[in-house]
């Protein structure tokens, strides 16, 4: 009878364990994002406006984290909120945790490190994956966090620094349905539209063949201007002519001004084009399609980084096409 009763009350342990754990994960989703805190790692240019914007709002920002401790720093000061040294102390700290890193790369580090990463002690946290990454990373990102209690979201991200800052971002979100509804609030306060693309690395795919054929785009508006030049058009009626016309497309809008005045101040690198390219013929031939165009972009904007040229914005590609261009004079 004393054994019956012993595995009973353990039973009845773990039956209240459980329903206190299921009580708690309810009363979490129900909370607003703005009850919650909310911890940010990569403080680069993105991710510090993102942070910016979420201050301005009214949420709770408990830490910053960045591969170079001083921009960490700087804007953790600038937000009143903790500079956290290790990435165990950003998931310690916090509830929510955006990731704004560079690549794949970058992602293995900071989740699957093995002196320090997100990972530790995650469950019940949520990340936020803002990077422009592989479908693969954020499927892995998914089912390993699932591994430890806790949840992702992609958070794919279109526009720039400017709508970043503004809460103004395009987002395209893959994950799980229910975890993105716990939090629409946090990511209608980014955006000016909002998009559940579907299951996880579905979003990933969408932001890659956005970027694919936003570069092709600003490759052949480079070569257009380029041959108008040498050709000794007006290049400004050109950029009318083109605008009112099959050769219009949001990159003339964007960046043919800058192609003119060789103004390349960054908002998204070359670097990052060659790498979002990469993703996307990645995909393409996952899926068995040929990206001749794709890969031609790929070409030019690998020669940019090839050339030193990497971290101009990337209209700085006219700088390949335009004649006695090819430097930064």
């Amino acid at each position: 009878m004393k054994n019956k009763l012993d595995k009973f009350s353990i039973h009845a342990i773990n039956r209240n364990e459980l329903y206190t754990s299921i009580q708690t994960t309810k009363g979490f989703l129900n909370m607003s994002s703005k009850e919650k805190s909310i911890g940010l790692v990569g403080a680069g240019r993105m991710g510090a406006n993102i942070a910016r914007n979420l201050k301005d709002k009214g949420y709770r920002l408990s830490c910053v984290n960045d591969v170079i401790g001083e921009t960490a720093a700087a804007l953790a000061e600038e937000l009143g909120c903790v500079h956290a040294e290790t990435l165990a102390e950003v998931t310690a700290a916090s509830d929510i945790i955006l990731t704004v890193v560079t690549n794949d790369t970058a992602m293995e580090s900071i989740f699957f490190g093995e002196t320090d990463n997100l990972f530790n002690n995650a469950a019940g946290k949520l990340f936020i994956n803002c990077a422009t990454l592989s479908p693969d990373m954020h499927i892995k990102l998914e089912k390993v966090a699932a591994g430890v209690g806790a949840k992702t979201l992609e958070g794919c991200m279109a526009s720039s620094i400017t709508q970043a800052r503004d809460g103004t971002l395009y987002l395209m979100i893959g994950g799980k349905k229910e975890t993105f509804e716990s939090v629409k609030d946090l990511l209608g306060d980014l955006s000016v539209n909002l998009r559940f693309v579907g299951e996880a690395g579905k979003a990933a795919q969408v932001k890659a063949l956005v970027n694919m054929v936003m570069n092709i785009n600003t490759a052949a508006l480079a070569e257009g201007l380029g041959i108008g030049d040498a050709l000794g058009l007006d290049l400004e009626m050109l950029c009318e002519i083109f605008s009112q016309t099959g050769a219009n497309s949001r990159v003339l809008e964007t960046d043919s001004e800058d192609m003119l005045g060789r103004d390349h101040e960054c908002y998204f690198s070359a670097e990052h084009a060659a790498k979002d390219s990469g993703i996307a013929i990645a995909v393409a031939e996952g899926a068995g399609i040929s990206v001749p165009l794709a890969k031609a972009t790929l070409a030019q904007y690998q020669k940019m980084v090839d050339l030193g040229l990497g971290d101009l914005d990337k209209s700085g590609i006219a700088e390949l096409t335009f004649k006695g261009r090819g430097t930064r004079n």
